[in-house]
């Protein structure tokens, strides 16, 4: 067996330095992106800007990305971080994303939904980011849930996290960003799994 060969049911190997440090380059390069979204207007961000918060070069940047554009395509979706926001039985769904929501801000500094509050700064590319909003988040719960008015439940749901976030992490409510987020989900998560499971323990 040579040195390179993984033996069935052993754990894969770790990834090299060289990868982990792209994949760990390409995330700042995405939280930076998300920074400035944020904050201007599509048209008013630049590689450059964003290369020097992310803490590299802007030939960096289109290395990895390719383009402006297909930078700001993947900021502008939504489909990944929808993934790990629903990645929960249905019946605890409700806390899961709430906890979510807040370990995200408070570890990450980044909120897997609030950016499309951000929106109405982005002209055409706004519709594009609600576009997405609308497949990757709101419809895509709503596909989950049973019962009468699952599209509208799925937007009340959505609406509660985004009202959540919005006092974490733009209005910064004290006494939010002071609570321990197990306190938080308890008093919190009932009122989006409320629209999850309706009539339901916990719903």
């Amino acid at each position: 067996m040579s040195a390179m060969t993984v033996p069935p049911g052993a754990p894969a190997p770790p990834p090299a330095p060289g990868r982990r440090d792209a994949e760990a380059t390409k995330a700042a390069i995405l939280k930076a992106a998300r920074h400035f979204l944020a904050r201007q207007a599509h048209g008013h961000i630049t590689l450059k800007s964003v290369a020097e918060r992310a803490g590299v070069s802007p030939p960096l940047v289109l290395k990895y990305f390719g383009s402006k554009d297909a930078l700001f395509a993947r900021v502008m979706s939504f489909e990944d971080d929808a993934a790990t926001l629903l990645d929960a039985p249905l019946d605890t769904l409700g806390p899961h994303m709430v906890r979510h929501v807040l370990e995200s801000q408070r570890d990450r500094g980044a909120d897997p939904v609030l950016r499309i509050v951000f929106a109405p700064l982005h002209g055409a590319h706004g519709d594009v980011l609600r576009a997405n909003f609308r497949t990757q988040v709101t419809e895509r719960l709503a596909d989950r849930l049973t019962g009468p008015d699952a599209g509208l439940r799925a937007e009340l749901a959505v609406a509660a996290l985004l009202g959540l976030g919005v006092m974490y992490g733009i209005a910064r409510g004290q006494g939010v960003r002071h609570s321990a987020i197990d306190d938080l989900v308890e008093r919190y998560a009932p009122a989006v799994q409320i629209h999850l499971t309706p009539g339901r323990p916990g719903g």
